[in-house]
């Protein structure tokens, strides 16, 4: 017999064994069968899965099984990424809490590198159990890490084919700095933050004391009425410091205040230089006194006015943030950390009478995700990919539909970040991570090539003789390394057999966060090297958030631990509650209220399981979908049909909310509600033919249920279908490898259809008004129907029985008249009468249901009031207006519900 309840933590880790100990993650061996490949996002070695990863390997998991089922060769390529910064970060962290005198720089950089490799040895696996945990079929056996060899060799290939075509090159831009890793960051590694800050307002002073007529008042058409001398142009700030480093200052050209003073010079205080007056579109004349200070290395708008207007660019800073041992540099001020300069600088200006005023305000400020560090843009030697480019060919592979994404509407933001795509800086100041194959020689020659024997091979052709070669100290940006992921785990650049059938892949599920990142990358690199797409779809999924739509953080204390949740609730119960929430383009509202739900269908499930083995419903293998004689039978069939082409469809469309709601709506309400309780009198009658007909296409039933389910709740189908198969006819191996079912919709019985949708109609009306009349459960009542044809009193007579039951009736039958007292409603052209009279107080009943409506009038007015105004829902947080809508939505359901009742009594 099967257990009374089902228990994940004593199944999960019994079929997480038994699948992959039988090669079912594996492709199909079948070179006739279609390949469907998925390239895992990889995660950080450092990672631990949280309940964005959850989301994401579940929607990539429910695409692997469902294509299996279907018969194709599935591919899910798992791997993962080296991390660079974080992994450098764990391991200098572990040095300095191990006590001892050891760290990076005491080590030395090959020693460290080996102590980076022995950990991930050690630790670096941790997410790949978690992720079995939650059932991911990806096919551990291939399992690819950036840095293995294969990969390495890889990157050093398309490194040196991009430096040799000039896509690769070195120059001196702005880069985000982080001062803590003394690196390079990119913008994904940079968090905004608000924080309060100031803004300094200080008074450059013109060149030989000259004055202007600056305006100070104006009337109502913006008219200057009132002037004041000025013997200066006065700039905001909220980096003083800087203000070392200026190259200029800029106006706008249309701002006629500054129109007599453009082209003059200012004297910069304590720098002792004097810098122009320049006009540019940058500067906004409503903003501040309409005039900016132009720090062009060390300010990514100013190092665009900078370059367009040729003013000299003043490094202000060295690698760790200190004021640099520069001439440009006032000597006072080397050496110091850049906050303390700060505040140097804003004393030295206000004593010599040149700070106007402080201001204080709330700033965006840059900080390092990982240091925790302010981040400094800061004008350094990098290595770039001319991503410009390369983009040509991925914008046009969009464009021509080579490449789709899915929802349609981020192929805007992919069209918009590509064709003002910047060069790509990928070069980083660490040791962990591929280092960069380029050498110097004695005179600062650079040669490119894989290995450094081949570099000493050009260096000799160069130079006539030995000579030697110093290796670039630099690594490659992790995301240089993880944009070759879709060709380069399938074996690139050897001509492999998995390269051949897999690729292009078949889709990428990733969040859109990295669309620029990562995808962009990966279509820019594939496309060059492979000449084809990487993917030919990507499904770019939502966000999770708590349950009232915040976004989860440690600090706010509402983070949902996926993996809690595994114990708490088994691995299909969150599988199955991430795709019903997964909507196209709509955030995940997640509370654990949703998860304890899902679980509960499991428990409906596994109850129906119980259910048709206590009625000795036993899978038999030759029944056929077209044999049922019984009328509730030949409908469980067509409504199986139907569910399946649901599902099947949604799946296609990646619309994974639709199709786990058509499989919970078809195994909950039609299967469970409907046809095992249909089903009873047939199950304890006399009539052997039709109880053994019904036994055979119940378990039918619940075995195509089983199918269909298996992508998203694969642990407990599993266990099922291995349960259901000891009785019966004997299966042959696991549902994971099984067929996906093929119904023709004609097996939809027009007939059976009209006939049980007639009465679950009748028997639902029932129901929802003694619900909503509050009539009292254990009360039983009459049902009339009134003026209805022959067929459908001859219907009502047959299904009498089952119809009195489920309907809690006291009898129901045909009748000429309503009596006083009923409430009716219209079903078929015919009138079901209750007669409430003596069992319901009507005039009572009709004065609750008219103040519930005016209460509920009055929430929906103050709400309409709320969402029709547009400052309110401008400047809300997103997930209140959000919320709201859901609220105004479901009070005015239940409105028109009341109200339906109450038209019902004739109120």
């Amino acid at each position: 017999m099967i257990e009374t309840t089902f228990n994940p933590k004593a199944v999960e880790p019994v079929w997480s064994e038994a699948w992959e100990k039988s090669g079912a993650f594996q492709p199909r061996k079948d070179a006739n069968a279609e390949p469907f490949c998925i390239v895992i996002p990889p995660p950080n070695v450092t990672g631990s899965l949280h309940i964005g990863h959850a989301l994401n390997n579940t929607l990539q998991d429910v695409l692997a099984r469902f294509e299996r089922l279907r018969g194709k060769s599935v591919l899910w390529q798992p791997g993962m990424d080296h991390a660079g910064i974080a992994t450098q970060m764990v391991v200098e962290r572990q040095l300095a809490e191990a006590g001892g005198n050891e760290s990076r720089r005491s080590l030395g950089r090959e020693e460290f590198i080996k102590r980076v490799w022995s950990w991930k040895e050690t630790s670096g696996s941790r997410i790949f159990e978690q992720l079995r945990r939650l059932g991911a079929s990806a096919d551990w056996s291939r399992e690819r890490f950036t840095m293995d060899e294969g990969l390495s060799a890889a990157v050093l290939k398309v490194f040196v084919q991009l430096h040799k075509e000039g896509l690769i090159y070195k120059d001196k831009r702005l880069v985000n700095w982080d001062p803590h890793f003394e690196t390079a960051i990119s913008d994904l590694e940079v968090e905004n933050r608000d924080v309060a800050g100031h803004f300094w307002h200080f008074k450059y002073p013109l060149e030989k004391g000259e004055t202007y007529q600056f305006p100070i008042a104006h009337d109502e058409a913006g008219n200057p009425t009132e002037w004041e001398t000025r013997n200066y142009i006065a700039i905001a700030t909220t980096r003083p410091e800087t203000m070392l480093g200026d190259g200029a200052v800029a106006v706008h050209p249309s701002d006629t205040r500054y129109a007599p003073i453009v082209g003059k010079k200012v004297l910069l205080p304590l720098a002792d230089r004097y810098i122009p007056i320049i006009t540019d579109e940058y500067p906004d004349p409503a903003f501040g006194s309409g005039a900016v200070k132009i720090t062009g290395a060390h300010d990514f708008n100013d190092y665009k006015v900078a370059r367009a207007h040729n003013i000299p660019l003043y490094i202000l800073m060295d690698t760790k943030g200190r004021m640099a041992d520069a001439e440009h540099v006032p000597a006072k001020y080397r050496g110091l950390d850049r906050f303390e300069a700060r505040k140097q600088v804003v004393a030295d200006i206000d004593a010599i009478g040149l700070l106007d005023r402080v201001e204080d305000k709330k700033i965006s400020q840059p900080f390092g995700d990982r240091s925790n560090v302010v981040i400094e843009p800061m004008l350094t030697d990098q290595w770039y990919v001319n991503a410009g480019e390369l983009a040509k060919s991925a914008i046009a592979a969009v464009e021509t539909g080579k490449t789709k994404f899915t929802p349609e509407a981020w192929t805007k933001t992919y069209f918009q970040w590509m064709r003002n795509i910047e060069p790509w800086c990928i070069s980083r100041q660490l040791w962990w991570g591929h280092r960069i194959p380029a050498w110097y020689g004695p005179d600062g020659h650079t040669f490119v090539e894989e290995s450094e024997a081949a570099a000493k091979t050009t260096a000799r052709k160069h130079y006539g003789k030995d000579v030697a070669l110093r290796q670039d100290e630099d690594v490659l940006d992790t995301w240089f390394s993880s944009g070759l992921w879709p060709f380069s785990t399938l074996g690139w650049p050897q001509k492999t057999p998995e390269l051949k059938r897999f690729y292009p892949t078949s889709i990428l599920v990733t969040a859109h966060d990295i669309i620029f990142f990562w995808v962009a990358r990966m279509m820019m690199l594939g496309l060059h090297f492979m000449k084809d797409v990487p993917f030919h779809e990507v499904y770019i999924h939502a966000l999770v958030r708590d349950a009232s739509g915040a976004k989860m953080s440690k600090s706010k204390g509402n983070v949902l631990d996926p993996l809690d949740l595994v114990d708490k609730f088994g691995a299909d119960a969150l599988r199955f509650t991430l795709a019903a929430m997964a909507a196209q383009g709509r955030d995940i509202k997640l509370s654990e209220q949703r998860i304890e739900g899902y679980r509960n269908f499991g428990t409906k499930l596994w109850n129906a399981a119980r259910f048709a083995q206590m009625n000795e419903c036993a899978v038999w293998d030759q029944f056929d979908p077209r044999s049922p004689q019984q009328t509730v039978n030949r409908w469980i069939v067509g409504e199986t049909a139907k569910a399946l082409a649901a599902v099947t469809s949604e799946l296609e469309a990646r619309r994974f909310n639709e199709a786990a709601g058509a499989l919970y709506k078809f195994v909950w309400n039609v299967y469970c509600d409907w046809y095992l309780e249909f089903i009873k009198p047939l199950l304890n009658g006399e009539d052997e033919a039709a109880k053994t007909e019904t036994r055979r296409t119940a378990a039918w039933v619940l075995d195509q249920i089983l199918i269909m389910l298996h992508p998203f709740m694969p642990f407990i189908t599993e266990e099922l279908w291995a349960r259901t198969g000891e009785y019966g006819h004997k299966r042959e191996g696991m549902l994971i490898s099984h067929d996906w079912p093929h119904l023709p919709m004609n097996l939809v019985d027009a007939e059976a259809e009209a006939e049980i949708d007639w009465m679950v109609r009748l028997i639902e009306e029932t129901r929802s008004t003694r619900s909503e009349l509050n009539v009292p459960a254990g009360a039983k009542i009459p049902l009339l129907l009134i003026g209805a044809d022959q067929a459908v009193e001859t219907r009502l007579e047959r299904y009498q029985n089952l119809i009195d039951r489920m309907a809690r009736l006291e009898y129901s039958t045909s009748a000429a008249t309503a009596p006083k007292g009923s409430v009716t409603f219209v079903l078929d052209g015919a009138t079901v009468a209750l007669p409430l009279e003596g069992v319901v107080d009507l005039p009572a009943e009709a004065a609750r249901l008219k103040k519930e409506i005016a209460k509920i009038e009055g929430e929906l007015k103050k709400m309409d009031a709320k969402l029709g105004n547009a400052d309110f829902v401008r400047k809300a947080p997103e997930e209140v207006v959000e919320e709201l809508r859901e609220r105004r939505e479901s009070e005015g359901a239940s409105l028109t519900k009341l109200s339906h009742a109450l038209a019902q009594i004739g109120g």
